[in-house]
């Protein structure tokens, strides 16, 4: 089928299971500071969001700053944490301290030859640091600088592209979208067929310029996040259904 077919069904997929009227946006896309955005964008691969959120908040609890704003308004420089300021912590000379003390969490960026996402947080806000970018209005600067994207994406578990696009939608693109196991999910419920990454992005736009008459409001970016909260919603369910079933096996066989 063309892009556009399938992006028809993909439209009609989510209008029906999506609470498109309503749509809205996570606290996550209002963070305080660019520097929190890099912790997430990177922590976020492969774990439970609930895992990354704790990180997250573990941060902001050990240098006692602020985790979200009120709005979608960026707020002052001055009351952001600038990215030399959390590349200068005493604590990033060692990865390892920042995943033992400030993270506690030492999740790799990949099970294979992966380093901890510490040591790839660091790397990122670093590659940010060497461009100038310190705070979130200065992420336009590099919005569409490609070897920006390849220094990203040269970082071990970098590579797929998926936490850098993450990244520009925490920052405030509302045109990216993060093709993770979730939304490649809700594709391919709604083609019934395997949908790649490289698929993902150009169908959930697809999708969007047709809901978007009905939802004047609608992003591909927001679209994502209610694709995301859907599929999480039903795992859920699944994972509890699940857990009752294995209860009760061993209740009937003592």
């Amino acid at each position: 089928m063309s892009l556009e077919a399938d992006g028809a069904a993909v439209a009609h997929y989510a209008e029906q299971l999506l609470p498109l009227s309503t749509a809205s946006l996570g606290d996550e896309y209002r963070y305080q500071s660019l520097s929190l955005c890099v912790i997430d964008a990177v922590f976020s691969l492969g774990i439970k969001y609930g895992t990354v959120q704790q990180v997250v908040a573990r941060y902001c609890d050990h240098t006692k700053q602020r985790r979200v704003r009120a709005s979608e308004v960026l707020p002052p420089t001055a009351s952001q944490e600038s990215i030399t300021t959390f590349c200068d912590r005493p604590e990033q000379i060692d990865p390892a301290s920042m995943a033992d003390r400030i993270y506690r969490n030492h999740n790799l960026t990949s099970p294979r030859s992966g380093i901890l996402k510490a040591e790839a947080v660091a790397r990122f806000a670093r590659c940010l640091q060497s461009y100038g970018v310190e705070y979130l209005q200065d992420v336009h600067h590099v919005a569409d600088d490609a070897k920006f994207e390849k220094d990203v994406r040269d970082i071990r578990g970098q590579g797929s592209g998926l936490s850098l696009n993450y990244f520009w939608m925490l920052t405030g693109s509302d045109q990216f979208i993060k093709a993770d196991r979730m939304v490649l999910g809700f594709l391919a419920e709604a083609l019934a067929r395997q949908v790649s990454a490289r698929e993902a992005l150009p169908l959930l736009r697809a999708a969007c310029k047709r809901l978007v008459e009905q939802h004047p409001n609608l992003t591909p970016r927001l679209l994502d996040h209610e694709v995301w909260k859907h599929q999480r919603a039903v795992k859920s369910v699944q994972e509890s259904g699940s857990s009752i079933r294995c209860r009760k096996a061993k209740l009937s066989n003592p």
